[in-house]
């Protein structure tokens, strides 16, 4: 399988914006800890033309860190959405189930930390499903099914990726 920088960019621009969207739960929570935004934000750098480098994937495990620092569940979902965002520019072209979840982790992270929050997790994942690129979708095509477990987390999962493989328009992605 291959997976082309332009698709890998699309994906980690699309996976950028649904984790800043829960960066203001995150700050709120913990307001002296900038590495979920030095994540999103590294993660932006590349989806607009970057380069893949390792302070990327130093952004991503120090937003990683923030998440298993904190004991607020809505700041670690916001945190670990943020990790998914730095680290989709790393999905590996294996046509393993495990692949999924790097992409649609960082919209399921974001939609668990606004429903945490006393939010909506599905207009979360509306708003994700509406903004996500065509590359998006041709992406997850290439993967088999997920394996998402029957956690919350599982069916916000399913969810995402059901919606993300349907057809749209009568057609498939």
């Amino acid at each position: 399988m291959e997976l082309t920088l332009a698709e890998l960019r699309a994906l980690t621009s699309w996976a950028a914006a649904c984790a800043a969207r829960t960066l203001p739960l995150y700050e709120s929570r913990v307001p002296a800890d900038p590495r979920p935004r030095e994540a999103i934000s590294a993660a932006e750098q590349f989806a607009a033309g970057g380069p893949r480098t390792k302070a990327l994937r130093t952004a991503a495990w120090a937003a990683l860190a923030a998440a298993g620092a904190t004991a607020d569940p809505v700041a670690s979902a916001a945190a670990r959405a943020a990790v998914g965002a730095a680290g989709a520019a790393y999905l590996h072209p294996l046509a393993s189930p495990h692949q999924v979840k790097h992409i649609v982790g960082p919209a399921q992270q974001a939609a668990l930390a606004c429903e945490l929050a006393g939010g909506s997790a599905e207009a979360e994942i509306e708003w994700a499903l509406a903004q996500a690129p065509p590359e998006v979708r041709e992406t997850l095509e290439k993967f088999p099914p997920g394996n998402p477990g029957k956690t919350r987390l599982g069916e916000l999962h399913r969810r995402l990726e059901s919606a993300l493989r349907a057809p749209r328009d009568g057609h498939r992605p």
